[in-house]
């Protein structure tokens, strides 16, 4: 590092209100632990507010859409067990309890890579607030049966082609990791993923039908987020396949001019990551042995810029090699 440190450089962006909304920051560098500050401020679990909260090393903290990267890596697992479907299998044919959809032989060409992908050609929108029905995954959780209400939306292109973000593609992973298990997708993760990794404490939201939010529920403190990035940064660390994980950061389909997405999971040029609403983020770097996890309260705003701030501008900066 150079002669300022990253605390320097950090504290220097939040008296500058540069990261606002930051509620915790964790960087690991070649192994070691360089960077971790708490700050405060009013979070939320969804959209049910928790009021003012000071953050600590054990708060767990929504971390969004980084849940569908978790939700990646535990496909993996599960398929290294026999238990889920291959990404080239038809996805309908495990869903046999909507036999008039699988009818449908648009719908029939849907495969559980597309799924992976998010390139199943629906008509699904998540670009409006997430306190709005109008948006696809709160209409899903709204809806009677969430996998029959994904898997019904009207074909719009032809699968495969774009990506366009999707939370129900992973609702419908995670249902059939529960499926191939016979286990609650919160329980297959808490021992197949979480205690490895040595992560004791973490919450789940659940939906009106019981069933973990797949795409958007889990709970998780900094570290918890780190040890995760940490385990795509070591192969897999013998928790996950190290040939799943290879598969999985493959860039896939391309997003814009600088990432692609994969398997529940984005990939740059340089990086890897998980993402999710409000600043939430994982942030692999493979080739300077670097790992950075983010938690910010910037839900449903128009501009999140706190993660970028924090990863671009004081951390990537701040580390030599």
């Amino acid at each position: 590092m150079d002669s300022e440190t990253l605390a320097d450089r950090l504290a220097r962006a939040v008296a500058q209100g540069r990261v606002p909304d930051l509620h915790g920051v964790v960087v690991a560098h070649r192994g070691r632990v360089v960077l971790e500050h708490y700050g405060e401020g009013e979070d939320f679990r969804l959209n049910e507010p928790l009021g003012h909260v000071r953050f600590a090393p054990d708060t767990l903290h929504d971390v969004r859409s980084v849940t569908k990267s978790v939700v990646g890596l535990l496909y993996g697992v599960a398929l290294a067990e026999g238990r889920v479907p291959e990404p080239g299998e038809p996805l309908l044919r495990h869903f046999p309890e909507y036999p008039d959809l699988a009818r449908d032989p648009r719908r029939a060409a849907l495969t559980v890579e597309h799924a992976l992908t998010m390139t199943l050609g629906l008509e699904w929108r998540e670009e409006v607030p997430y306190t709005s029905p109008a948006n696809g995954e709160i209409a899903m959780e709204l809806a009677p049966d969430r996998f029959r209400y994904v898997l019904e939306r009207p074909v719009v292109e032809e699968p495969g082609v774009r990506r366009s973000y999707c939370g129900g593609a992973t609702a419908l992973l995670g249902r059939l990791i529960e499926k191939g298990t016979g286990t609650a997708l919160e329980d297959y993760a808490r021992a197949r993923l979480f205690e490895p990794l040595g992560i004791e404490r973490f919450e789940w939201s659940t939906g009106a039908d019981g069933r973990a939010l797949a795409a958007s529920g889990l709970r998780l403190a900094p570290r918890d987020l780190l040890a995760i990035g940490r385990l795509v940064l070591d192969g897999g660390a013998g928790v996950v396949p190290e040939s799943w994980l290879a598969a999985a950061l493959r860039p896939r389909v391309r997003i814009d001019e600088g990432s692609c997405y994969g398997y529940q999971w984005y990939v740059g040029d340089t990086w890897v990551g998980g993402f999710g609403n409000g600043g939430q983020r994982i942030h692999v770097t493979p080739a300077r042995d670097l790992v950075i996890a983010v938690t910010a309260g910037q839900y449903d705003l128009p501009d999140q810029p706190t993660a970028t701030v924090v990863i671009d501008e004081v951390v990537l900066p701040g580390l030599a090699g």
